[in-house]
């Protein structure tokens, strides 16, 4: 069962790509929940919690898994995923509110995804210091910081795309 949790039911047992399977739910679940309506308020409380509950998965079983498999960051725990795409859409919804219709949010869930994905492959400094740390938050920690920094450049780059909109 920890298995099956930290690799998010199974998305982190595909052969190619674990990380990026992992990284789709949460935007799935932004996309959709914007795209139905969700108030902004609804769509972060619901991101909070997917980042909450990614972050206990690997920290609580993500031990387990290392222990099983011998590796420090194994690449079928992608819980860590989760946690920080949920991140990186935390506030995403207020940046939008009234000047984003529901269906570009797509537009604005693909973005985050795909900024996500680059700062989680890349790890620019200083992302990469943070896998130092011990078992499942090291796993988690610079998934994290990803899902801060990819949120930071989301809302600068919705922010210059309403405004050129707007001029």
């Amino acid at each position: 069962m920890k298995r099956l949790l930290t690799s998010c039911f199974g998305l982190g047992w595909l052969p190619f790509a674990p990380g990026t399977w992992g990284s789709l739910p949460p935007a799935i679940i932004f996309a959709l929940a914007s795209q139905l309506g969700a108030s902004a308020v609804v769509v972060g409380v619901i991101m909070a919690a997917v980042a909450l509950a990614g972050s206990a998965v690997c920290v609580r079983f993500a031990p387990t898994v290392i222990a099983a498999t011998g590796k420090n960051d194994p690449g079928e725990v992608v819980a860590d995923e989760v946690a920080g795409q949920a991140v990186t859409f935390l506030v995403s919804p207020l940046i939008g509110a009234g000047s984003v219709s529901p269906g570009q949010m797509w537009i604005v869930a693909l973005a985050g995804f795909l900024l996500f994905r680059a700062f989680d492959i890349t790890k620019p400094w200083p992302i990469r210091k943070l896998e130092k740390f011990p078992q499942g938050w090291g796993i988690l920690a610079d998934d994290l910081l990803a899902g801060v920094f990819a949120a930071v450049l989301l809302q600068i780059g919705v922010r210059l795309w309403l405004a050129a909109a707007a001029a």
